[in-house]
């Protein structure tokens, strides 16, 4: 039997969250709903003018992992921080929850990786990211039988930002695959999808990757059209299954000629967005990883999100095992 469900890659960040109006993003220059990468003389300034904030780990393969963890399930971690006070924090966060993590620290420069979400009244999340530690993951971060012992392996578009990474997940999946594994990949981003459109196509039509998330606009994006009909086409073609999220209108799965259509939860009030996607992710992949129907894995990676989306922060406080049995979903 495999020892973990999912094992996830990604940028080992800490969120640092603050409210604000929407005239804060237009006055500093910031995109509203993307990720924007930025260096650390500008995370500095960013920091310096946020109002009342709140720390949390986060990055959105470690807010997978806590999520299917959350679920029951039994999550690995691989992603690099530092030796310093962000890092601790990150590794107490992700251990706490239950996640296998043994990524090893090192040095204090460059410093663990954080980011700067702004919450605006509609609760959408502007993130700017200083990767710091998160641009030394490489190869030999990688544990062999961890991903060979994983029934997925589940990485974030995120990490094509940092180079070496790239080697890192190909080694993963390579070595998944010879284990008769499956891979996973997020798109994370419309405008991530827009810097590596063309080498996150290679993954999915080479088999590299076999399930892949995404949201509307990323879907889009990554075929280049207004069409959404055609992009569920295209991505149906191109990978073996996706998961494509609607909002407030739930999510369509789709894999060969079918497709499954899930109703998004009704939630009480819309408190910040951040982690959404992540907690649909580790929602899904848990179902799936159980041997559940398509439809089931979409009602949990649904329920996760609406959960997430009612709450500051990317990592469920309520138990996400019991919300999935009061819902008979597990």
């Amino acid at each position: 039997m495999p020892k973990f469900d999912v094992l996830t890659i990604g940028n080992a960040i800490v969120d640092i969250l603050a409210r604000c109006e929407d005239s804060f993003l237009s006055e500093n220059s910031i995109i509203k709903g993307a990720m924007n990468l930025i260096d650390a003389e500008r995370a500095e300034l960013l920091y310096s003018k946020m109002g009342p904030a709140v720390e949390a780990s986060g990055g959105s393969a470690g807010n997978t992992a806590a999520g299917i963890a959350g679920f029951g399930g039994k999550a690995a971690y691989f992603g690099k921080v530092a030796e310093d006070q962000l890092g601790h924090i990150f590794q107490h966060d992700i251990r706490a929850q239950g996640v296998y993590y043994q990524t090893t620290p090192e040095g204090t420069n460059p410093p663990t990786a954080r980011s700067m979400i702004f919450v605006t009244p509609d609760g959408e999340r502007s993130m700017n990211t200083y990767l710091g530690a998160c641009v030394d993951l490489g190869p030999e971060h990688v544990e062999a039988d961890v991903v060979a012992e994983a029934k997925v392996t589940y990485f974030e578009g995120y990490l094509w930002d940092p180079p070496r990474a790239k080697e890192a997940i190909r080694e993963a999946a390579r070595i998944a695959h010879a284990n008769g594994r499956e891979v996973s990949m997020t798109l994370s981003d419309p405008f991530c999808v827009g810097r590596y459109r063309a080498e996150f196509l290679d993954l999915m039509r080479s088999g590299t990757v076999d399930i892949v998330f995404a949201n509307k606009q990323e879907a889009l994006s990554l075929y280049e059209t207004e069409d959404f009909e055609l992009a569920l086409e295209n991505i149906a073609r191109d990978c073996k299954l996706a998961a494509v999220t609607l909002s407030e209108e739930g999510a369509i799965i789709v894999r060969d000629d079918e497709r499954v259509k899930v109703s998004a939860y009704p939630i009480r009030e819309l408190v910040d967005t951040t982690g959404a996607g992540d907690l649909f992710a580790a929602g899904f992949l848990f179902g799936y990883t159980q041997g559940r129907s398509l439809e089931l894995c979409g009602k949990l990676g649904c329920l996760a999100a609406a959960i997430c989306i009612q709450q500051i922060g990317p990592r469920p406080m309520a138990s996400l095992l019991e919300a999935a049995r009061k819902e008979g979903l597990i």
